[in-house]
């Protein structure tokens, strides 16, 4: 489990592919000293185990699944990824319940500043529209965000300037893919008024 409040921005070291798997190296400018192997991080949003640790770099193993349903399959060196560690039951939740289970990829549209605001309109596929509401909470690549808008076949949020500097978001542009995880309240609403509507 996870908060969506990205504690650092890692780079990719290394992308190495094989038999539809990926062994995927990032790159951490300070790794936690009580950071151990098979702790779970949520890299862009996805839930990932970490199972080698060499010097200032995490390795992951991406299964061929999760390659299909996220944005990791673009993997390449130098790209800057999110990165959070799995919550403690003694941490403060600042952001929203975060699975690190991708619902699906979606798709930056639109950037557009309104005063002194920067509005962001996002693509997210038909299938997610139901459980994405306004005031509502959406991980974007893994960040924690409010929805301000639900358009037609996407939704808007209002990204703030320590979001862009903390996070990837500051290196995308309209057109960019990203994971899209909605809220796990969200799903639970959805199927418990589907079953109802059943009865």
């Amino acid at each position: 489990m996870f908060t969506g409040l990205i504690q650092a921005v890692g780079f990719v070291v290394s992308a190495q592919r094989s038999a539809g798997q990926l062994r995927l190296g990032i790159g951490i400018e300070v790794l936690p000293p009580d950071l151990k192997i098979g702790e779970s991080f949520a890299v862009d949003g996805v839930c990932l185990t970490a199972v080698d640790l060499k010097d200032h770099i995490v390795e992951f193993d991406v299964v061929g699944e999760t390659l299909k349903k996220t944005t990791l399959r673009q993997a390449r060196q130098e790209g800057r990824v999110n990165l959070e560690r799995a919550l403690r039951a003694d941490e403060r939740l600042g952001g929203h319940f975060v699975t690190g289970h991708v619902d699906a990829i979606g798709r930056v549209e639109k950037i557009e500043r309104e005063g002194g605001d920067l509005l962001w309109t996002f693509h997210a596929p038909a299938e997610l529209m139901p459980e994405i509401a306004p005031k509502g909470s959406i991980a974007v690549d893994g960040i924690s965000l409010t929805v301000v808008g639900v358009v037609a076949d996407g939704f808007t949020v209002t990204i703030i300037p320590h979001t862009l500097n903390a996070t990837t978001l500051g290196d995308k542009t309209p057109g960019d893919l990203v994971n899209l995880e909605t809220d796990v309240l969200a799903k639970y609403v959805r199927r418990a008024a589907a079953a109802l509507a059943g009865k």
